[in-house]
């Protein structure tokens, strides 16, 4: 470097910071450092940078969900989150140590940093990274002690404009789906009863422990089987709301003019599902950006906040 820094006539720290990407650096010194480094065929010693200063330029991120048939990696969730937190970080100059719960990847444990997808049941993930010790944001609802740092959607005001849709429509039998141990859906679930609550409508609750089609699809066929008696569904995912729908067609209900249907997430699929999926909408894209901030700050030492996103009710066909 210090031979690299004589012949380009500038110091060695712009020679570090112009292969760095750095913007202290400006973009025609960069270019000709660059120039002249190409030439005399020199390269980055990454590694030997990283160790100096004690970092691995690397954030680990954490899918909470273990993939399976019923919840699979490809679903827009959390593919979309994936894509704001790469991009992000990628201009920051550092990379993405992609793993799920349960793996115990060193390269992971390494990481300046941790962003994790999903808090689990009764934030279980969180408590169980938190023994990692090192900066972490976490993607969801803010938690019972809020001692970390949280980006998620309004969950609680999505559940209320869900109630506040069925209100309108005169439906006074509604039905939850989905479970209120994982943080999020617990803010759907008690903005959806409160909204409820102030008209005397108290919600019928289905704990069900899968996110899946047919999870919600079962759900729904045993309670007509039951004769369970309901004219409005809010469910946790879009997924359950699927489900829900096609069982209901298929034992002759009529949607929305006998039941109702209102998901959560607005994936791609909502739109283009017949017939078209009203949902609540919350935005991956920008709430990947932020956990990529939040968590490059806490690297740095540097203050981070709480900061939720707006929801928006979708309405559709259903």
């Amino acid at each position: 470097m210090a031979d690299l820094a004589r012949i380009a006539g500038v110091s060695k720290i712009t020679v570090s910071r112009a292969l760095s990407d750095s913007p202290l650096v400006n973009e025609k010194t960069r270019e000709r450092v660059r120039e002249i480094a190409r030439q005399h065929g020199y390269k980055l010693n990454v590694s030997a940078r990283n160790l100096r200063l004690r970092r691995s330029q690397t954030v680990a991120v954490i899918v909470e969900m273990k993939p399976s048939a019923d919840r699979a990696m490809w679903h827009p969730y959390p593919l979309i989150l994936l894509g704001g937190i790469s991009q992000e970080l990628t201009s920051a100059g550092y990379s993405v140590v992609l793993t799920t719960r349960g793996s115990k990847a060193p390269a992971a444990q390494a990481a300046d940093g941790m962003i994790l997808l999903g808090q689990g049941a009764r934030e279980d993930a969180v408590h169980q990274f938190d023994r990692w010790h090192m900066p972490m944001v976490v993607w969801g609802a803010p938690g019972e002690n809020e001692a970390h740092i949280t980006v998620g959607s309004d969950n609680r005001r999505g559940g209320a404009a869900a109630a506040e849709r069925f209100l309108a429509m005169r439906r006074h039998r509604p039905l939850f789906l989905g479970n209120p141990d994982y943080p999020e859906l617990r803010e759907r679930l008690a903005g959806f009863s409160d909204a409820l609550g102030r008209h005397g409508i108290e919600p019928q609750v289905l704990v069900l422990g899968a996110f899946s089609p047919d999870a919600g699809y079962e759900a729904v066929r045993k309670l007509l089987s039951k004769r369970v008696r309901f004219d409005a569904i809010f469910a946790g995912s879009d997924l359950l709301a699927m489900g829900a729908v096609r069982a209901l067609i298929e034992a002759g209900r009529r949607v929305p003019e006998d039941v109702s249907v209102i998901g959560y997430d607005d994936v791609p699929m909502a739109a283009q599902f017949i017939p078209p999926l009203s949902t609540v909408s919350q935005n991956w894209q920008e709430g990947g950006e932020l956990l990529a901030r939040k968590v490059l700050a806490l690297i740095e030492g540097q203050p981070a906040q709480s900061e939720m996103l707006p929801s928006t009710l979708v309405v559709r066909a259903t």
